[in-house]
């Protein structure tokens, strides 16, 4: 893979990741409009790029919630980050787990461009109809373990190229009244410790001794923090209908596209 094709997936990653859009079905349909190379496991090392734009943005959260959980199971003192900490030490583990096992029986099976398609139009549908009839009560500090644990659920579909995981996880999470910015903080949150454990289990395979892999890292890196702190002001106010409206418009733009390639 050349340099300017990194820069472009890693710029599309730090975009798509964040934004409930899907990286995993931009990531595959670039280098398809393109006729670029299959992008294999750069997909996990772009990933990697914006888990470090979550945990540089969000590093005091992260120091203040392992605290939390460490106090609350060594000292048992309970605190609002303690309880948060093991809130998404519990909700990662069945969605990641389920996610992981899915993925690996479909490997290779729904990287469809009509599947893909059909996945953006239709989480488009449902983030809009959700988010605009879903009440907006539960600020990101109140959510309680059953509401942590349906969106961490909730992760697994994320292995259908299309649906991703930050759209079904705020999806999930408007469901069930939690506001808007809240909800984006969560899914981001929800997002770093599967991130991580693929970075890690893909790690031997990054090529480690190629500009463009850190150029892609870097890109979606830089991207991914401007992101974050684009949506969660955004947020404050908007709503989801743009990404929503956005994700039914490429969707049916890759379908067009992959009946005239028939």
């Amino acid at each position: 893979m050349d340099i300017f094709q990194a820069l472009v997936l890693g710029i599309v990653q730090g975009l798509t990741e964040l934004l409930p859009i899907s990286s995993s079905a931009h990531l595959f349909l670039i280098p398809w409009i393109f006729n670029w190379p299959e992008i294999g496991d750069f997909d996990v090392a772009l990933h990697f790029g914006t888990l470090l734009a979550i945990g540089i943005f969000f590093f005091k959260d992260w120091i203040a919630l392992i605290k939390g959980g460490y106090r609350q199971v060594v000292k048992k003192e309970k605190s609002t980050e303690g309880r948060m900490f093991w809130y998404i030490v519990i909700a990662t583990i069945p969605g990641g787990a389920i996610g992981f096992l899915l993925d690996h029986f479909a490997e290779g099976l729904l990287t469809n461009q009509f599947i893909i398609g059909i996945a953006l139009i239709v989480m488009g549908i449902v983030l809009y109809i959700v988010d605009k009839n879903a009440k907006s009560e539960v600020e990101y500090k109140n959510m309680n373990f059953k509401q942590t644990f349906l969106i961490g659920l909730s992760q697994a579909l994320a292995f259908i190229p299309g649906v991703s995981r930050s759209g079904i996880t705020m999806t999930t999470a408007r469901m069930m009244g939690v506001k808007r910015e809240s909800a984006a903080k969560y899914s981001f949150m929800l997002s770093a410790p599967i991130v991580l454990a693929a970075t890690l289990y893909k790690i031997k395979d990054f090529a480690f001794g190629e500009l463009s892999f850190y150029i892609g890292v870097l890109a979606s890196f830089i991207v991914g923090i401007i992101v974050i702190k684009f949506l969660l002001e955004y947020l404050q106010k908007g709503s989801f209908k743009v990404f929503a409206l956005y994700r039914i418009v490429i969707g049916l733009i890759v379908l067009v596209i992959a009946f005239t390639r028939i």
